[in-house]
């Protein structure tokens, strides 16, 4: 077997190296990561969710978990032992254009029943509703909020916490209200949306390029 191009240490090093300004975040971001990388190991899933931005942010994460991002992603060796069995040619052919997956999903992508349990009941709860829905102990949740301090985030963290499901809030100095909810908190060095923002997409690009390593082989 080659050996691979990134390990996940050098990919959290070389974070650093770039962004020297996050190294007061380095313990938890390595908390975060260990917890997600054992939740795939038990064959759990991430759920991932935020507002404006870190809406756009959950989808970004899921997209570089679902598919190949730094490493070549070759489908499981039985499914695609199936998928050749059932239908020959057509299966192979599948099997080759396919890639490995991290299970994960955007509770933001749900317009229809965020739109009905918004007209229905409470907008707030809606992330918490489908964490109810979708959520299992051996999961991980990632809440994002710049402020944290959004109340859907915070539903989500009680609902999180009650199902027994590890939660990680990416945020900002100090960490809001959502510190003392959720198990680990990423509170970057800064107060102002933008920066927070900014920040985030470092830490979540390695954090996926780290369990991609971890899970896949070199490109």
């Amino acid at each position: 077997m080659k050996k691979k191009e990134y390990s996940t240490e050098e990919i959290f090093d070389n974070l650093f190296l770039r962004y020297p300004v996050l190294n007061v975040c380095r313990r938890d971001i390595q908390g975060a990561y260990d917890h997600m990388a054992e939740s795939y190991r038990r064959g759990g899933k991430l759920l991932v969710a935020g507002n404006g931005g870190s809406a756009a942010d959950s989808e970004h994460i899921v997209g570089e978990l679902m598919k190949s991002f730094l490493f070549n992603r070759r489908i499981d060796p039985s499914f695609e032992t199936e998928l050749h069995r059932l239908f020959g040619a057509d299966g192979q052919s599948l099997a080759d254009k396919m890639e490995g997956a991290l299970a994960a999903i955007p509770l933001t992508s749900m317009p229809a029943l965020s739109s009905a349990f918004s007209n229905d009941v409470d907008a707030a709860v809606g992330f918490a509703q489908m964490l109810n829905g979708y959520g299992s102990k051996d999961d991980v949740f990632l809440g994002i909020t710049t402020s944290g301090n959004s109340q859907n985030i915070l539903y989500a963290l009680m609902a999180a916490k009650a199902k027994g499901i590890f939660t990680v809030v990416l945020t900002g100095e100090g960490g809001g209200k959502a510190k003392a909810l959720c198990d680990v908190c990423i509170c970057v060095p800064s107060s102002q949306t933008f920066a927070i923002q900014e920040y985030h997409l470092p830490i979540y690009h390695a954090m996926c390029a780290m369990l991609e390593a971890d899970f896949f082989e070199e490109k």
